[in-house]
């Protein structure tokens, strides 16, 4: 659905998730955004594409309700990405360390 936007603002993006209330009444959306220059402009136009979004939704599910769409950025893999940074220069540190012992 997210493809059929044709809006030349959006980067690339991939959904990485989808949390829905126990309602039903709203759906949030969490996509990775590939170009961090992109980013803002690129959630600004899927979160003004809500309502295209949802009736392109109505029109695939049987779905008594269609949630409220919201669209989230997802930085888990950013943050994956740091934490191993943090990792690798912990241990290239404790391998400095012992190698001078």
């Amino acid at each position: 659905i997210i493809y059929r936007l044709k809006d030349p603002r959006i980067g690339f993006i991939t959904v990485t998730g989808v949390d829905v209330t126990d309602d039903i009444k709203l759906a949030r959306v969490y996509v990775s955004i590939f170009r961090e220059g992109e980013r803002k402009t690129t959630l600004e136009v899927l979160n003004s594409a809500k309502s295209f979004v949802r009736s392109e939704l109505s029109k695939r599910l049987r779905m008594k309700v269609i949630p409220s769409i919201e669209f989230r950025l997802d930085t888990s893999i950013e943050y994956g990405n740091k934490i191993e940074e943090l990792l690798k220069e912990i241990e290239e540190n404790e391998g400095k360390g012992e190698s001078s012992s």
